[in-house]
């Protein structure tokens, strides 16, 4: 008996059915010959499947939607895209599209959310999430988006993000926490870039 690569590839992944498939010997992807594009385009290649994304929202929500159901959940979910996975305008416009809001991580990516809103591609009571580790400039665009009326939620990093966003934030503010593991620190960049401690939360609060 041979055992054949495919024998091999059946039983070590599961395949996603609903995305890939043979036609003959040929490998596709919702419903696309896969060595088509390849002796058209060429290899390395990254292909982007725009209905897709937006089938991924829904899927994620229906998802959610279940689990309030089946727990007598009583709050919401809320769908953030993170500009930074892809910064493609034509994946941007599919996910705003389904009424997606977005999550920063750095002024480059506020820059981009201004670009939407000359666009008109933003919508007014839209929130934008601004993670990630904050510099001076992104501290100011994030103070920027405010003054412009933007329903900003920055996530503190570490707790000297706090006073350096009451320096560009002047009112209310909704903010988050991002919460570091419970290992002890070992490096030198712990406290800026991995969240703020248990012990450190309430004192801080």
């Amino acid at each position: 008996m041979k055992t054949r690569y495919i024998d091999l590839i059946e039983q070590t992944f599961d395949f996603p059915k609903d995305e890939f498939g043979l036609l003959d010997d040929r490998l596709t992807w919702n419903g696309i010959d896969l060595m088509a594009v390849i002796e058209k385009h060429g290899t390395p290649l990254r292909i982007s499947y725009l209905p897709r994304i937006g089938q991924k929202v829904e899927q994620a929500r229906e998802s959610f939607r279940k689990a309030f159901r089946e727990h007598k959940y009583v709050g919401t979910y809320d769908y953030f895209y993170c500009t930074k996975s892809n910064h493609f305008s034509y994946v941007i416009d599919k996910v705003l599209d389904k009424g997606v809001d977005l999550e920063t991580s750095s002024a480059y990516d506020i820059e981009m959310i201004e670009l939407l809103m000359e666009r008109g591609r933003i919508r007014n009571d839209a929130t934008v999430l601004c993670n990630g580790f904050k510099d001076e400039r992104y501290v100011r665009k994030i103070g920027d988006l405010y003054k412009r009326g933007v329903r900003v939620v920055p996530i503190i990093d570490n707790m000297a993000e706090i006073y350096q966003l009451d320096e560009v934030i002047h009112g209310p503010c909704d903010i988050g926490i991002r919460i570091a593991a419970e290992e002890a620190p070992k490096f030198e960049f712990y406290t800026s870039r991995l969240g703020i401690g248990y012990k450190d939360i309430i004192p801080f609060y």
